[in-house]
């Protein structure tokens, strides 16, 4: 059976607790057992590295030398890492080695929660297949992104709230690899509500059976 790791905590508005409790269902559903954690002290844990995935819900915060240096280990060594929005977006912003990791951070979002529209970049991919376009309402997030990320949907700004970023494309979902260990990210999730938003979820179900090895 495959096992899973879920760690919640930092910023409350993101609704951590309340995701992990989701996001736990959602991954028993697909066959996983699953372990939950409301402290960075479990992915110093050498255990983790007898996992096939963890998804991280920790919006800000710290992580320590001993953790990040652990689960990036394990990562590299073939453990997967599923996450979405601030929860692994937007974690332990001094901490370079874990946005090397992720493939990104979230640096702004211009007019907070708005409308806009999410748009399928890779069609044929598995985690995107018979998914097409579809219109959102939430944080649009402006990431700084890695070139290595093999980007599977994109957003793009109107300007409405920044001018000069008027028609930029950003990445809202891709996967990539970390050594052995496959990371999957998708920006959408701000609040526990959207996960009822079918596509959100059916993004992120595929994407974190995709990461898991």
């Amino acid at each position: 059976m495959r096992e899973a790791l879920i760690v919640w905590g930092g910023w409350s508005g993101h609704e951590p607790q309340e995701c992990s409790v989701i996001i736990k269902d959602l991954l028993e559903e697909e066959g996983f057992k699953v372990y939950v954690e409301h402290s960075t002290e479990a992915f110093a844990d050498p255990s983790v590295h007898d996992l096939s995935l963890v998804v991280p819900i920790i919006t800000m915060s710290k992580i320590e030398k001993e953790e990040i240096k652990n689960l990036a280990a394990a990562v590299e060594n073939g453990v997967g890492i599923a996450g979405y929005h601030g929860g692994a977006g937007d974690s332990f912003r001094e901490c370079v080695e874990y946005q090397f990791m992720i493939g990104g951070q979230w640096v702004a979002h211009p007019g907070n929660i708005i409308d806009y529209d999410v748009n399928i970049t890779k069609p044929d991919d598995p985690i995107m297949q018979g998914i097409t376009d579809f219109p959102y309402t939430s944080e649009q997030y402006y990431m700084h992104t890695d070139p290595s990320n093999e980007v599977l949907a994109t957003t793009t700004f109107t300007g409405d709230h920044a001018w000069w970023i008027d028609g930029v494309v950003m990445p809202v979902a891709w996967k990539r690899n970390y050594g052995k260990g496959r990371v999957f990210f998708s920006a959408l999730g701000h609040v526990a509500k959207e996960f009822e938003v079918p596509q959100m979820r059916e993004i992120f179900r595929r994407g974190a059976n995709w990461a898991a090895r």
